[in-house]
């Protein structure tokens, strides 16, 4: 194993520019979390209702009432804080961070005296403290607490929400763990063993850290202890629809060593293979970092959508079998895809391999961005490939699906979630070490850090998404050369590198970084992608895509929509022989680069009246088809939308 891990930036040293990301990332300020905040607080009309600070007033005595909402309805109020924090880092902002500083003294007020700090148990059922780590949530939702504290620390130097958090891991620590007396479960949710980790890297308690550790290794070992605890005294359950329980829904069902395949509910999934990533390399355990390459491998390459969602299934949210990838009736939580770019980001640091970054790309540009209105007040939970709105129908399999993005959701993990993701997307930007600076996503942004203890800073003017064209301007406080490794992305047809006007022929490509050498102070970097617009096809054993394909230009992925291309797009067939022209649009969907096309659509005028089934052949006849990309689908008038075309043979 590398003995050295490459290093995120923080977010303070790297400002965004860039108009296509500027317009999500300054929704955050100016929109989401207001936005959010009222939700909190119960003031949007026609939205699911959180209750969020109501219970934390309950729990505080501010207010007399009962809890409502589900299980892990805190956790609302810790991300929308952790997206706080992550916004303060890069923008301050004096009355924002005096709101935080009142919700998180609400929290602390919250807060039992032994330290544990949930509103539910608190509120509704004190004397079931622990009882029901399968369903109960309490983990995962001090994990989301501790998460937040550790970002509001970072953001702002002050400890008092990392004073809360902490008092409750001791907690935590005091009541699970090997020893005798203490309990022995582990999380039915994971999150807390993440969020642990990152707890351990601000305050260097080993205590932190080897309680992660625990709950890792402990996971699946004999008697599965969710099965056991349900035949307790004292168990209930809390939700009836997921009576005969899987393991494997859990990723409990074998020790974490022995697993070879993504299974079980994606979201938890993917939470737990960042702190098994962290774990192995703080831990230097070369056997759990092959369990993470495997893991990653079985799940990007045969579990994945072309979208960088996963997560196939609408019943329990949960991957199924290699190479099932239903377009219609998929699941592909907005979550499941930030836990993937959590733990490719981990993965990229720690091998040093720029094919993570790729996937995480993918992630970040469609399913994330999807997830959010252009507006900022709606938002999908379910990311579906194919959308006709008249099946969306419930009590029927595809009653997940939503033809509409939705202000809010009874179970909100994901717009927070969002919220959090795009406040924080400098830290994807960027990695370093003692020598080198590490260029993962071409974004426009002014960069400013040290390498090897000597200033750098670096201008960045990114034409990634049309031209392919980047321009970096590298300033340097010493007169000592640098090198930059710059990651050539996987869907280029051509990298090229100018430096000072002339090409750089000779550079050493290691892992999907080019390493370009000499850089001095003044030093402008040209780099030239060629990312045309083309068709994409699956593999062959991905049988809802077989005979189709789809468009994709860099990391951006194309769909139809019927406000551009009509109705029915199933009849739809495509000659993919043609090349595929594309133009930036400044007045459609804030500003977006489209695809043109030709395409032959079935003359439905032709089929009998009346008539279900017959032999009739129905010709097709010439049209005009115009795609978008698919994280903008949806902000116009509901209507039918397509990923995958029929390939005209």
């Amino acid at each position: 194993m590398e003995q050295k891990r490459l290093n995120g930036l923080p977010l303070c040293q790297v400002e965004i520019k860039d108009n296509f990301w500027n317009r999500y990332i300054k929704l955050v300020r100016e929109v989401i979390i207001p936005y959010q905040w009222d939700i909190l607080n119960d003031k949007i009309e026609d939205a699911e209702t959180s209750h969020c600070i109501k219970n934390l007033k309950i729990a505080s005595g501010e207010l007399e009432g009962q809890f409502q909402g589900v299980v892990f309805q805190d956790t609302d109020a810790a991300k929308w804080l952790e997206a706080v924090a992550y916004t303060l880092a890069v923008h301050p902002d004096r009355e924002l961070e005096q709101l935080a500083d009142e919700v998180i003294e609400l929290i602390g007020r919250a807060q039992h005296l032994d330290g544990y700090l949930n509103t539910y148990y608190s509120i509704k059922e004190p004397e079931l403290r622990w009882t029901n780590l399968k369903e109960g949530h309490e983990l995962y939702t001090a994990g989301h607490m501790i998460e937040a504290a550790v970002a509001y620390y970072q953001a702002t130097g002050k400890s008092r929400f990392l004073d809360i958090v902490s008092a409750f891991a001791d907690l935590i620590c005091e009541v699970f763990g090997p020893e005798e007396g203490k309990c022995h479960g582990y999380p039915g949710h994971q999150e807390i063993e993440l969020a642990l980790i990152r707890l351990y890297q601000v305050t260097d308690k080993e205590r932190y850290l080897q309680l992660a550790k625990y709950f890792i290794d402990i996971r699946g070992l004999g008697k599965n202890y969710f099965l056991q605890e349900a035949k307790g005294s004292d168990y209930r359950q809390l939700f009836p629809e997921f009576a005969g329980y899987d393991p494997r829904y859990s990723q409990s069902h074998l020790p974490v060593r022995e697993q070879m395949t993504a299974e079980g509910h994606a979201v938890r999934a993917v939470y737990m293979y960042c702190a098994m990533a962290d774990l192995a390399w703080y831990c230097q355990d070369e056997s759990l970092l092959r369990v993470c390459e495997n893991l990653w491998d079985n799940m990007v390459n045969r579990r994945m959508y072309i979208t960088g969602s996963i997560g196939s299934s609408g019943l329990l949210e949960r991957f199924t079998t290699d190479y099932d990838l239903p377009n219609d009736c998929n699941y592909s939580e907005t979550c499941a895809s930030i836990g993937l770019a959590l733990f490719g980001k981990r993965m990229a640091e720690i091998t040093k391999d720029a094919k993570y970054i790729d996937t995480v790309e993918a992630a970040l540009y469609n399913t994330l961005l999807a997830g959010i209105a252009l507006d900022g007040r709606s938002f999908f939970y379910v990311n579906p490939l194919e959308v006709w709105p008249d099946n969306c129908i419930e009590r029927t399999s595809k009653e997940h699906v939503k033809a509409v993005r939705q202000k809010w959701f009874g179970v909100a993990c994901c717009p927070p979630n969002i919220a959090r993701t795009l406040a924080s997307m400098g830290q994807y930007m960027y990695f370093s070490d003692n020598t080198n600076l590490y260029v993962n996503l071409y974004l426009s942004n002014h960069l400013t850090t040290k390498i090897g203890g000597a200033e750098i800073q670096l201008e960045m003017q990114s034409d990634l998404l049309d031209s392919g064209q980047v321009c970096c301007k590298i300033k340097l406080a010493e007169e000592k050369a640098v090198a930059i490794a710059l990651r050539v992305p996987q869907y280029t047809e051509s990298f090229r590198v100018e430096l000072n006007g002339r090409e750089v022929n000779e550079y050493q490509i290691v892992k999907g970084y080019a390493f370009i050498e000499g850089i001095t102070d003044g030093a402008e970097l040209i780099i030239k992608c060629g990312i045309p617009a083309r068709f994409i096809r699956a593999n062959p054993e991905v049988r809802a895509d077989a005979g189709k394909v789809a468009i994709v230009k860099g990391p951006v992925v194309y769909c139809l929509e019927e406000i551009d291309n009509g109705s029915n797009l199933s009849n739809l067939f495509i000659n993919t022989d043609q090349p595929l022209e594309w133009k930036y649009e400044p007045d459609l969907l804030g500003g977006i680069i489209t695809v043109s096309l030709d395409g032959q659509r079935l003359d439905k005028s032709a089929w009998p009246k009346g008539r279900l089934y017959c032999p009739a052949k129905l010709p097709l006849k010439p049209v005009k088809l115009k795609a978008v990309p698919y994280s903008s689908w949806g902000n116009r008038m509901p209507g039918e939308m397509t990923v995958w075309m029929k390939e005209l043979f």
